[in-house]
């Protein structure tokens, strides 16, 4: 999980470092002080940022609030929750729609076939 405030405009920091910032991140929380007009215009740079180094299926939440809002806790827990949820729920939904990956082999069809599937089976023509 990867924490973002855009207090900074994020324009300043090299590629590779955000590279390393956002490899392997499931989800990023992009966080904006609403009494803050800088830190909401930077929300477009930060964003450009994530599109370019975080992989493409990364959850994202933009949360607005009050720095004070931190300082108390207040709906901290509940953003990470929910964050959390539709990770779990993405992860779950990839996971329903891999098909299997097994190989059946050497298992000839009972009946009438089986002699030909057996040839078929051999190796190096023998």
């Amino acid at each position: 999980m990867v924490v973002v405030k855009t207090e900074d405009d994020g324009e300043d920091y090299e590629d590779n470092t955000f590279d390393a910032y956002y490899r392997g991140a499931m989800g990023i929380l992009l966080v904006y002080d609403v009494t803050d007009e800088s830190s909401f215009n930077n929300i477009r740079n930060w964003i450009r940022n994530i599109e370019q180094h975080a992989s493409d299926n990364v959850n994202k939440i933009l949360v607005g609030g009050f720095l004070q809002s931190a300082k108390t806790n207040l709906n901290v827990e509940e953003v990470f929750f929910s964050i959390a949820r539709d990770i779990k729920q993405r992860l779950a939904d990839t996971d329903s729609k891999a098909e299997p990956q097994t190989i059946k082999i050497n298992q000839p069809d009972q009946g009438a076939g089986a002699a030909q599937a057996a040839q078929k089976s051999a190796c190096c023509g023998s």
